[in-house]
C-alpha cells in the first residue's frame, strides 16, 4: 500500500534552517503531484508547496515564498521541503501528500494519500 512518512521536524529558533523529508512508496508517483500541506493549531490545514513528480513544476503559497523550497529526488521517492528563515508562524504540524496531476497541486481535495505529519515548532 501507498506509504507516505515524513521526517527532520522539530524546534528551532527564530530565522532557523530546516529540511523536511517525505520518503513515498507503494506505487508509482509518476504524474502526481508530490505536496506539503501544514496545520497550526486551531486552523484549518493549508497548502504550503508542491512538485509534480518528476517534472520541474512547481506550486508555493506566495506567503513562504522565497523562504520555502520544495523538490524531490526522484532516485529516492523523496519529496523535501527546504524552510529558511523560519517564523512562529511557521509553527504546525506538516503534511506530506500525493494525489493524480489535474492542473494544479494546490487543493487539498486533489489528494488522496497522506502521511502521518511531522511538527515543526519555531520558538522565539
Amino acid at each position: 500500500q501507498v506509504q507516505l512518512v515524513e521526517s527532520g521536524g522539530g524546534l528551532v529558533q527564530v530565522g532557523d534552517s530546516l529540511r523536511l523529508s517525505c520518503g513515498a512508496s507503494g506505487r508509482s508517483f509518476s504524474d502526481y503531484c508530490m505536496g506539503w500541506f501544514r496545520q497550526a493549531p486551531g486552523k484549518e490545514r493549508e497548502f504550503v508547496a508542491s512538485a509534480v513528480w518528476s517534472t520541474d513544476i512547481t506550486f508555493t503559497k506566495d506567503s513562504v515564498k522565497g523562504r520555502f523550497t520544495v523538490s524531490g529526488d526522484v532516485s529516492k521517492n523523496t519529496l523535501y521541503l527546504q524552510m529558511t528563515r523560519l517564523r512562529p508562524e511557521d509553527t504546525a504540524v506538516y503534511f506530506c501528500a500525493a494525489g493524480p496531476w489535474r492542473g494544479t497541486c494546490s487543493l487539498e481535495s486533489y489528494y488522496n494519500y497522506w502521511g502521518q505529519g511531522t511538527q515543526v515548532t519555531v520558538s522565539s
